[in-house]
């Protein structure tokens, strides 16, 4: 099966997760991942061993489905917040462009319509407010206006184009504002089910990495395969530190 198809044969599995027994990945995930693919290859070769205490093959082969299912709720986060900066940065570029523009027609407004009170009050209305949702708001009321009243414009020389411009950026930059916000309730269900991924598959990770431990105790050359590699250097790492510091 595909990561895909992993993740959907499991997802009611991980909505069925008490909410209390979900964790958070302690270690990065892709490391987590690869040492899940490293333990279904070496565990493999013990099966008989490790069917005899409790671990069946069938528990072997899911930990590949588990490890499937987490890589794709990875992907499916990851790929949220990368689209979430890539916003950010469009927006932090774009957007002087657009604040530009609503204050240049705003000004233009203000002159081409300063002889025609009810207008220049809706120009003023429009004008009020600072934040970016205003600013998105005003360049598209302010091309509705402007088209409503076209003969001011033409006379100071204004392009039509000018305002098919401001409702056209008004219009893209509240899709490009929205993604740099991002959904919270998308994110915090991508990044739970994340979570979720990685608590189910870390259940079967831990069974067989004890049951490994269980029965290699004695035998270092198949022992190895039930440690995690990434644990093992960071507490060799930490000890060292520790030695230096106690030098």
């Amino acid at each position: 099966m595909s990561n895909k198809d992993d993740f959907n044969s499991k997802l009611d599995v991980l909505k069925a997760i008490p909410n209390e027994e979900v964790q958070t990945p302690s270690l990065p995930v892709d490391v987590f991942l690869q040492e899940a693919e490293n333990l279904y290859q070496w565990s493999m070769v013990d099966q008989n061993e490790l069917a005899v205490i409790g671990i069946a093959v069938k528990d072997l082969k899911d930990l590949q489905v588990r490890t499937g299912a987490l890589r794709e709720a990875q992907s499916v986060w990851y790929k949220e917040l990368n689209s979430q900066a890539e916003a950010q940065r469009e927006w932090a570029e774009r957007s002087p462009v657009a604040y530009n523009l609503r204050d240049e027609l705003v000004h233009t407004f203000r002159f081409a319509y300063r002889n025609t009170p009810s207008v220049l009050s809706r120009v003023s209305a429009i004008a009020e407010g600072s934040s970016h949702a205003d600013m998105i708001q005003d360049l598209n009321d302010l091309a509705v206006l402007g088209r409503a009243n076209i003969n001011e414009l033409d006379k100071i020389g204004v392009a039509l184009t000018q305002l098919d411009d401001a409702a056209t950026l008004s219009d893209e930059m509240a899709d490009v504002l929205a993604k740099a916000n991002g959904d919270k309730g998308e994110q915090s269900e991508s990044k739970d089910l994340r979570d979720r991924a990685y608590t189910h598959l870390k259940e079967r990770v831990d069974d067989i990495r004890e049951a490994g431990k269980y029965l290699f105790w004695r035998n270092p050359n198949r022992l190895k395969g039930y440690v995690s590699q990434y644990w093992r250097k960071q507490s060799s790492s930490t000890a060292k530190k520790t030695e230096e510091t106690t030098d």
